[in-house]
């Protein structure tokens, strides 16, 4: 985990080169409108967000009010509201999308693709959730079914992040595949799911990606080279990944109130996971 000073430095050499080049890219409008500036700048608010994630609170609203307001204090002397800070959350969506393609890992010809479940409610409750009624579909894992949406990741075999998608719980795995892998090259790793002649080949003509995918139980086995099926064994890593990212970045909970900041949380956890200084790793060096 990263010190507070060196995170917020990284954050605010960012946000220094972002918002004016963001300014620019607005669309203008002939009406007059007031913009007073914040008690907390970008930056802080982004470091706050993302420390959130790198600590032990289960609940942001504890984590502001006891640990950012008390014990940093002097770090974020015009800290506001949690109240305000809430209602300012919403705007640090596009930088921290920005931020997280920022921080994401280079491609080492080996690759692992995956996806996980992401619940935004029990299932006792779907009839009566209302955030996400337009949003969230059913879905179905290994695990049983599920409401909320599907998140899509590749890492490297360093355990760094290489691309992640954000689907409906009901969208099958391989749609988004392509889009994840076409910027990379070498082996992908994946599981069952993403058996398809068609998209493996496409990949090996078009990106010159190899996709390797275990066969199921009534398919016929390929050959492989041995140093691939040695690989194919190593694709529990990913799923080490999803674990510390549920469970110690938190990008899992039922307490969102609004689709943004439900983003904002799963940015920010995906940050805190790329700022951690040892990942999972095969160690092939």
């Amino acid at each position: 985990m990263l010190s507070l000073d060196a995170l917020f430095c990284d954050v605010d050499d960012f946000c220094q080169i972002l918002e004016p080049l963001w300014q620019q890219q607005l669309l203008t409008s002939t009406k007059k409108y007031r913009r007073r500036s914040r008690s907390l700048s970008l930056s802080e608010m982004m470091t706050i967000l993302i420390a959130f994630h790198q600590s032990h609170y289960r609940n942001f609203k504890h984590f502001y009010l006891i640990h950012v307001r008390h014990y940093w204090r002097p770090a974020f002397p015009r800290a506001v509201s949690y109240q305000r800070f809430v209602a300012w959350i919403p705007s640090t969506l596009i930088p921290l999308c920005v931020y997280l393609r920022h921080c994401f890992g280079q491609c080492t010809g080996i690759s692992f693709i995956d996806a996980t479940s992401i619940k935004v409610c029990h299932n006792r409750r779907i009839s009566q959730h209302r955030v996400f009624d337009a949003h969230a579909a059913r879905g179905k894992t290994s695990v049983g079914w599920f409401f909320g949406f599907k998140l899509h990741l590749v890492i490297n075999d360093r355990g760094e992040l290489l691309n992640v998608q954000i689907t409906p719980g009901n969208i099958d795995d391989r749609k988004p595949a392509l889009e994840l892998l076409q910027d990379l090259f070498g082996k992908v790793f994946a599981d069952k799911g993403y058996i398809s002649q068609t998209l493996r080949q496409y990949l090996h003509e078009e990106h010159h990606v190899t996709l390797l995918a275990k066969p199921r139980r009534n398919m016929k086995n390929h050959l492989m080279l041995w140093q691939d099926k040695l690989l194919a064994r190593k694709r529990a890593l990913i799923e080490t990944v999803i674990d510390q990212l549920k469970n110690i970045s938190q990008i899992e909970h039922s307490r969102h109130r609004s689709p943004a900041n439900f983003c904002v949380n799963l940015l920010c956890g995906l940050i805190a996971y790329c700022h951690q200084p040892k990942k999972p790793s095969l160690k092939l060096d």
